[in-house]
C-alpha cells in the first residue's frame, strides 16, 4: 500500500511517501503565501522522488497548521499526534519529544507505543523558534550555520532577557553597539531559546529518552545545550524536519480512504 503524509507548517511544507510502510520519497519546500499550492507542490515532488503515480496512492493524511487547506487529503490529523507517531517509529526508546519549528515549539510526552500522553505548545510568539534565530542572524549579519558554530565556540555569553523577538532584537542591537563579541551574543541567544524549552519541559516532565525534531534540531548548539541542562543525551532522528510528515504517512497506513 502506498501512503503519503503532508505536513503543512507555517514556514515549510513537507511530504513523505511510504510504500508498504517503508520510506520511499520526500520533499521539503517553503510554504509561502499559498499554502494550498505549496502542499500540492510538496506532494508532487515527493511522489516524483518515490517514482510513484498519484493514482497509485491509497491514503493521504495532512497535518500541521495548514492541514485543513489540503483538499486532496483523505484525513487531517494534528501535528502533535503525527510527531509522536513519527518520532517513536524512528527512535522507539523516545518518551519526550521537543519539536522546534519555524514559528512554534512543542514538548510532547509519549508512551511505549508512541501515543501522546501529554503536551504543551508555545504558539503565541516566535521567540525560541527557527524564525527567532533567522531574525537574529540577520541582525548579526551571519547565517544560521554560522550562528551554531559561533555559539559552540564562545567562552562566555550575554543575557537575553526578553521573551519577545522584537525586543530581543533590540537587546542584540544594543550589545553590538556596546562592542560585545558577536559569539557571546549568539551564545546568549541560544541559551535564551533553551531557557524557554526547559520551562516547557518542566510543565510536562522529562522522561528519557529525549528526542528533538523540527528544523532547529539541526542546530547542534541548541541540542547540546539542552542536553547539558537536562543531564541526558538529546537524540536527533534522521531528517528531523520531516518527522511530522512521516508520522502522518504512518497513520495513513492504518486509515481507510
Amino acid at each position: 500500500m502506498i501512503t503519503v503524509g503532508v505536513d503543512m507548517g507555517s514556514v515549510t511544507t513537507k511530504a513523505v511517501v511510504l510504500v508498504d510502510g517503508q520510506w520511499r520519497g520526500a520533499s521539503l519546500l517553503a510554504t509561502g503565501a499559498d499554502n494550498r499550492g505549496s502542499a500540492e507542490a510538496a506532494l508532487v515532488r515527493a511522489l516524483a522522488e518515490a517514482g510513484v503515480k498519484r493514482e497509485e496512492v491509497a491514503v493521504i493524511v495532512a497535518t500541521g497548521y495548514g492541514r485543513i487547506n489540503a483538499p486532496f487529503a483523505h484525513r487531517q490529523v494534528t501535528e502533535i499526534t503525527c510527531h509522536g507517531k513519527g518520532c517513536h517509529a524512528l527512535l522507539p526508546q523516545t518518551r519526550t519529544i521537543v519539536d522546534v519549528g519555524g514559528q512554534d515549539s512543542k514538548v510532547i510526552r509519549v508512551d511505549d507505543r508512541g501515543r501522546v500522553v501529554d503536551f504543551v505548545m508555545n504558539d503565541k510568539c516566535a521567540a525560541g523558534t527557527g524564525r527567532f534565530l533567522e531574525v537574529m542572524a540577520r541582525a548579526l549579519e551571519t547565517d544560521l550555520g554560522g550562528m551554531a558554530a559561533l555559539a559552540r565556540g564562545a567562552r562566555a555569553s550575554v543575557p537575553i532577557s526578553s521573551t519577545c523577538t522584537v525586543f530581543a532584537e533590540s537587546e542584540v542591537v544594543s550589545y553590538v553597539a556596546q562592542g560585545r563579541p558577536k559569539e557571546e551574543i549568539i551564545r546568549g541567544l541560544h541559551e535564551a531559546i533553551v531557557d524557554r524549552l526547559e520551562a516547557m519541559l518542566g510543565r510536562v516532565g522529562v522522561e528519557p529518552a529525549v528526542a528533538m525534531t523540527g528544523g532547529v534540531a539541526l542546530n547542534r548548539a541548541i541540542v547540546e545545550e539542552l542536553g547539558r541542562r537536562l543531564g541526558v543525551e538529546v537524540h536527533v532522528p534522521p531528517h528531523p524536519q520531516l518527522v511530522g510528515a512521516f508520522g502522518a504517512a504512518l497513520i495513513a497506513c492504518t486509515a481507510t480512504a
